[in-house]
């Protein structure tokens, strides 16, 4: 993962702390939770830093819930812009109020449904939101060209997104419905994460090059 500055670890600190409160009375994320149990959904985001989101790219986070994987990759990289996009009001009010009390100006919440969204974007990022085939549709209908610096470790621009369990069929799914769609899935245990994520995947959906 990518390496964080004293002053980054600190605003996750202080991340984890406000997803508390606002879960206990917006549910942001699935079930109640302590602090450790948010701190380990944080944890598990910022596995999406294995590779870096380019200075003045667009990120949006489909379906955000409690600023997740949004608010993480927000903090790790200052100068990337991120949108978090949800269609529940309550939600995006909480992801508003928590980007505003971490002063990440990098962040906008947008409150609709993923396909109305108006913007466009270089990246797509998810955790566990949609099928890959709908989180691919919202994205391409989208995404815009973005060449990152060559020598920059950087995602190609596309999806990237955190999932678990038996991918097969959401993989066929996507493939059959967009035949350029390329995909390759990357466990966390490669990238030395620990029990608890245990089955959990990066997802990487791109573009086939054009002939």
């Amino acid at each position: 993962m990518r390496a964080l500055t004293a002053d980054q670890e600190a605003q996750l600190t202080d991340f984890a702390q406000h997803l508390h409160r606002f879960n206990a009375t917006h549910n942001l994320v699935a079930r109640p939770a302590s602090v450790e149990q948010l701190e380990r959904h944080i944890r598990h985001c910022l596995y999406l830093t294995h590779r870096a989101f380019p200075d003045g790219a667009t990120v949006v986070d489909w379906g955000t819930g409690g600023g997740l994987p949004a608010i993480p990759l927000a903090i790790a990289f200052p100068n990337t812009r991120f949108v978090a996009v949800d269609a529940v009001d309550k939600k995006i009010m909480a992801a508003r109020a928590m980007a505003r009390r971490l002063g990440l100006a990098n962040l906008e919440a947008w409150h609709g449904r993923a396909e109305a969204w108006p913007g466009v974007t270089h990246y797509s990022v998810s955790r566990a939101t949609a099928p890959l085939a709908t989180l691919w549709a919202w994205h391409v209908r989208v995404a815009e060209t973005f060449a990152p610096a060559p020598e920059a470790a950087c995602w190609p621009p596309g999806l990237i997104g955190l999932k678990g369990g038996d991918l097969a069929g959401e993989i066929e799914d996507l493939v059959l419905r967009f035949p350029d769609a390329r995909c390759a899935v990357a466990p966390l245990e490669d990238l030395g994460a620990p029990s608890y994520y245990e089955e959990k995947v990066i997802v990487q959906v791109t573009r086939a090059p054009e002939a």
